[in-house]
């Protein structure tokens, strides 16, 4: 089946996330677009315009009324959903990596970067109190002074936050106290995505160090490991099947010496019980820096260094296949 291809951005793209219901899909790039689709179609909808900088993250809160997105301007900014008007405008010292909205879409995290001097912070605010977002005072930050953190989603039941760093360092910080509830170094080198499963009892993490791994998410305890020869850049839980659908590929400065045959920047599935990979979609000319399941599981997105992000809908054998297997 042909994917549906979305162009709406000039840079590469940084993370693609789609809503709770799955109609949505909503991209960010090295540009300052943030780009919502229809995924149904790729129809565009929108886009949330105001950043000035490339926007690394992007969230959209339970009932999708309200979107989140933190960029390399120093800033993260709520907006609203349906109407696109910027609700907020957060300022920071440095970059925003990673945000997230926890369950009632009332508390926003966000981490920024270690730079020009500054140390990475985790702040939380509290969207019912508006004087916190005014006066730029988070009811809570917690610094992280030996290695910044480079992904981190939202817990179960929003109790406390799991950040992975550029060290291969894993944390559970409490959303409530700050304190650091346990720390895990399964990984050598940087982890570059977090993502949860559609139950939010585990965790899928994607590493430099050519390796995805599944974790408990409360217990941090390790489960499984997926094996590639190159960075892996993302990585998604199948909310239906036990796959594992793996993005990356090589450093982006080295692509330009291989061919995209040679480059190997195909989507990666794996079995999630017996950890052997069982197919790839080829078809972007970089390597890929996101993906996501449709929360139905019939389809999934990829969005590389190219600038472009894939739909790819899942034939049906893929589905009789599962069953007989």
């Amino acid at each position: 089946q042909k994917p549906i291809l979305l162009q709406g951005h000039e840079r590469s793209i940084t993370q693609i996330k789609y809503n709770r219901e799955g109609d949505l899909l909503f991209t960010v790039a090295k540009d300052p677009i943030v780009n919502v689709w229809y995924s149904v179609n790729g129809e565009r909808l929108g886009t949330y315009n105001g950043h000035t900088g490339a926007v690394w993250c992007v969230d959209a809160d339970w009932d999708t009324r309200h979107v989140l997105t933190g960029s390399a301007d120093n800033s993260c900014r709520p907006w609203d959903c349906e109407t696109g008007k910027q609700l907020a405008l957060v300022k920071t010292s440095s970059a925003v990596r990673t945000c997230g909205f926890d369950f009632g879409g009332n508390i926003i995290m966000f981490s920024t970067d270690k730079q020009m001097g500054y140390q990475c912070f985790v702040s939380f605010f509290d969207l019912r109190d508006p004087s916190q977002i005014e006066n730029n005072e988070p009811y809570m930050k917690i610094p992280c002074s030996d290695s910044k953190i480079t992904s981190a989603v939202w817990g179960p039941l929003g109790e406390f936050i799991i950040a992975g760093h550029e060290s291969g360092e894993l944390n559970q910080f409490s959303a409530k106290s700050g304190e650091q509830l346990s720390t895990i170094k399964e990984h050598t080198k940087q982890i570059n995505d977090i993502q949860t499963s559609r139950d939010m009892t585990m965790f899928i993490t994607a590493s430099k160090d050519n390796t995805a791994k599944l974790f408990d998410c409360t217990s941090l305890e390790h489960l499984k490991t997926f094996r590639t020869e190159r960075p892996v850049n993302s990585a998604a839980l199948s909310p239906i099947f036990d796959h594992v659908v793996l993005g990356g590929g090589q450093e982006a400065m080295d692509v330009t010496t291989t061919s995209t045959r040679i480059g190997k920047f195909e989507a990666r599935f794996f079995h999630l019980a017996f950890e052997e990979e069982f197919g790839r979609v080829k078809g972007h000319f970089g390597p890929i820096n996101s993906v996501a399941f449709h929360p139905d599981g019939k389809s999934y997105s990829s969005g590389g260094e190219d600038g472009y992000v894939r739909i790819h809908y899942f034939d049906p054998q893929y589905f009789e296949f599962e069953f007989e297997a």
